[in-house]
Formats: structure tokens, sequence, C-alpha cells
């Protein structure tokens, strides 16, 4: 996997202060991507442990509320194994801190009930240690810069522990979640 992008203060990708890592390699091909440059797989840096550790390290200060996965597509196949190994280190050395990933996939294709790419047993784990995702691709025609955290009005964010739970899609909502 190859990382386009680190923020290690980053306070638009999710709520509060973040480390927001932008993974290279994308398919999806969204029309007006933000990030278009980030959809080749080669584009970038190798991630590695020292990558890893440093980010580990800037989540660390109590100011930071958490890690935000975005990219390219953090459930592109080649992606999900790099970052599987990421989300169970913050879970198991940084449990206070929350996991955002935004992804161009919608929850249906992640979960399997929508035939993709996106899905399969790492995916459910990684899902499984996510808190928030903000899903569907970013469609142009449906641009809405008013938007909180997404730039599509198809886009959804959803409150993934809540969502697994009841087996429906639950909202994110900022009051009921800080």
């Amino acid at each position: 996997m190859n990382v386009a992008e680190i923020k290690y203060r980053d306070i638009a990708n999710g709520l509060g202060v973040r480390v927001s890592l932008f993974v290279s390699g994308c398919r999806h091909g969204c029309v007006g991507c933000f990030n278009e440059i980030a959809w080749d797989f080669d584009f970038g840096t190798p991630y590695d442990k020292a990558t890893e550790d440093r980010i580990i390290e800037e989540l660390k200060p109590d100011y930071v509320e958490g890690l935000t996965l975005l990219g390219g597509e953090p459930f592109e196949p080649e992606n999900r194994p790099a970052l599987l190994g990421l989300l169970r280190r913050v879970r198991r050395e940084l449990p206070g801190k929350n996991v955002w990933i935004y992804s161009g996939f919608t929850f249906e294709e992640l979960i399997g009930e929508i035939p993709s790419r996106g899905s399969g047993e790492d995916t459910e784990e990684m899902l499984a240690l996510t808190d928030v995702l903000v899903d569907g691709p970013f469609v142009f025609k449906l641009k809405d810069i008013t938007l909180r955290f997404r730039g599509s009005s198809n886009q959804r964010i959803i409150d993934v522990p809540r969502t697994l739970e009841s087996h429906s899609i639950v909202p994110w909502n900022s009051e009921a979640n800080m």
C-alpha cells in the first residue's frame, strides 16, 4: 500500500482534531474527485512500520480525537491488509480514539449485501473497528459545499457500531456522539 498524504492535525475530515491518512489507489473514478491524483496505486510513498509508528505517536495527545482513513479508497483489496493492521493497533494501544473512514463504496457493498470488490472478511473486521463511515461515491451533480463532512448529498454519515448492532443504517448524530 502507498500513502498519498498524511495530515497530522486535520480538522476537515471528521469531528475534532484528527490524524488523516490518505491512501493511494482507487478504481471508482468519481467525476470531480477532489483527490484524483490518489487514484494511482503507485502514487506517493510506501506505507511501512515507521509510517505506522509515527501515526500512532501523533494520535497520542489528548486533543487529538482520532484517526481518519480516506484516499484513494481504503477498502480497495490492496489497501485493506495494512489498514486492518493499523486499526487493530489503534484499538489496542489507543482505545479512547475514534476512527472515521471515507469510502466510495456504500455500506451495503462493504457488507456484501450488494456484491463488490470492497467486501471481504478483512472489510468486516475493519468496519467492526470503525466508529463512523462516510459512504458512497462522490456524485458531481449532487455536490453541495454546505454539507458537513461530505461532498455530495448521496453520501451518508453512518454510526457504524449502532448500524452493525441494529442491522439497519443508523445515521451519525454529532450531538449524540460527542
